[in-house]
């Protein structure tokens, strides 16, 4: 077996550049599917925007379905913003330490958003106690 020297900084770099503009590539196929299945649920079948209230929310998050669907899309249009924004702070931040700091802000806000929205996915409460049973899905007690 030869021996293979170890990869350089540069070539590490350049595979991650790599697989994050395929990243980009697929996941804004993905999401462009996604956002059309969406909206076509939301707001072309039913009653259109009309029905979006409380309880459309909660009767769609009653099925494992639509939160995984949701959670998905939530994930890869954080990810793909994320990564969108990083190559912008790389074309354009004139110093190494200013791209660090703004790269760190966006790491941040984007983990805490991610977490956020996929703890509200799934702690969502579809009958909470004491609410108006009139905004309430049809199946709740």
């Amino acid at each position: 077996m030869p021996f293979s020297p170890p990869r350089s900084r540069l070539q590490a770099s350049s595979n991650f550049e790599m697989l994050a503009w395929l990243f980009m590539r697929w996941s804004g196929v993905l999401l462009l599917v996604m956002i059309f299945i969406h909206l076509f649920v939301n707001l072309v079948l039913g009653d259109g925007i009309q029905q979006l209230d409380f309880a459309f929310v909660a009767g769609k998050w009653a099925h494992p379905f639509w939160q995984w669907f949701d959670l998905i899309m939530l994930w890869l249009a954080m990810l793909h913003g994320t990564n969108g924004l990083r190559i912008i702070i790389n074309d354009y931040a004139d110093t190494a330490r200013s791209r660090l700091w703004l790269k760190a802000v966006l790491l941040t806000c984007s983990i805490v958003i991610i977490a956020l929205g996929s703890l509200v996915i799934f702690t969502f409460e579809p009958c909470p106690l004491g609410a108006d049973p009139s905004a309430l899905p049809t199946f709740c007690p």
